[in-house]
């Protein structure tokens, strides 16, 4: 691509691209990487680095641990490119994320201190798995039925007074979700019946971006409003709106929202393609939104970044060397 046309977005994945041994290689050969994550441990007050490199994954998968680990080490991806490339990167017209990715999108956008973002995330985990607590619930994945369809299996489960709902639209033929037990276990049978490719329960014990999580808005909104916010450089597009946000206003509001509304992630690519993006770079532990984008939005040029030999890729093949 030509340097300076603004055809370019960068995106970073939420919980679930976790693994213990995230981050280890990037912390031994990136000088700017290795900042991030001893920033990260002081500001934590625990080795946060070691529970990426080490273990164990029953603690790394822990929600509370999960968002800032996710969180912290595709910052430290970002910051490899930073020092290539410099703030803001060039071309770069929009960025977004997942879920958590979001408040990842916000810091790297300028939005956030690393350390205030950090602490977000930190909240944010912690009052989810609290209101997890009060409102035990899981979530699952629905292969091969569109979102329409999976609407209508939530709409017939909740006709029975259940109280299941559509948490994530991630893709064509990919939605999750997610409720009490009794009825996520509802509404995968009607899935089935209807026809659904595979019924995937999701390794989660909280029913993220559904109402069960109300009880965590109090204790993020406080945090929230706590926090220093700057307009960003480029705007982020929001999952609750699935639109662009740079007002920090409302990027404080679609973030409270954002914890019991469902991810919009389908409509946000379109979103990007129809701003005139090109071009889309992932960064974080693994390639996840790669995949969806190229179900959403088959023409964008995607490049994942998940390691030092990526980063160095995806600056020859988009920036130019």
């Amino acid at each position: 691509m030509a340097v300076g046309q603004n055809n370019l977005a960068v995106v970073f994945p939420g919980q679930g691209c976790q693994f213990v041994g995230m981050g280890a290689e990037l912390y031994q050969r990136s000088p700017e990487a290795r900042a991030v994550y001893d920033r990260a441990d002081e500001t934590l007050g625990f080795s946060l680095s070691r529970l990426c490199f080490e273990g164990p994954q029953e603690a790394l998968n822990d929600t509370a641990n999960t968002q800032p680990a996710v969180y912290v080490t595709s910052l430290a991806l970002w910051q490899v490119l930073v020092a290539r490339l410099g703030v803001p990167l060039p071309g770069v017209a929009f960025l977004a994320g997942h879920s958590l990715g979001e408040y990842t999108a916000l810091t790297a956008a300028g939005a956030l201190g690393f350390e205030e973002g950090l602490r977000l995330v930190r909240c944010r985990g912690e009052a989810m798995a609290a209101a997890g607590a009060l409102a035990p619930g899981g979530m699952a994945a629905i292969i091969g039925l569109d979102h329409e369809a999976v609407a209508e299996v939530v709409a017939e489960a909740n006709a029975q007074g259940e109280e299941v709902w559509v948490a994530n639209d991630n893709a064509p033929g990919q939605v999750v979700i997610a409720g009490r037990e009794e009825a996520l276990r509802r509404a995968m049978a009607l899935a089935t019946a209807r026809g659904a490719k595979r019924v995937v329960p999701l390794a989660v014990s909280v029913a993220c971006h559904t109402p069960l999580m109300r009880g965590a808005v109090a204790r993020l909104d406080e945090a929230l409003q706590r926090a220093a916010w700057q307009h960003p450089w480029a705007p982020v597009v929001s999952n609750v709106t699935a639109g662009p946000l740079a007002a920090p206003t409302e990027i404080r509001a679609a973030l409270l929202q954002q914890l019991a509304s469902p991810v919009r992630w389908v409509e946000s690519v379109h979103t990007l393609a129809q701003h005139g993006v090109e071009t889309v770079v992932e960064i974080g532990p693994k390639e996840v939104l790669t995949g969806l984008i190229k179900r959403i939005e088959p023409a964008l040029k995607l490049y994942p970044v998940t390691n030092v030999e990526s980063v160095e890729s995806v600056i020859g093949e988009v920036w130019g060397p």
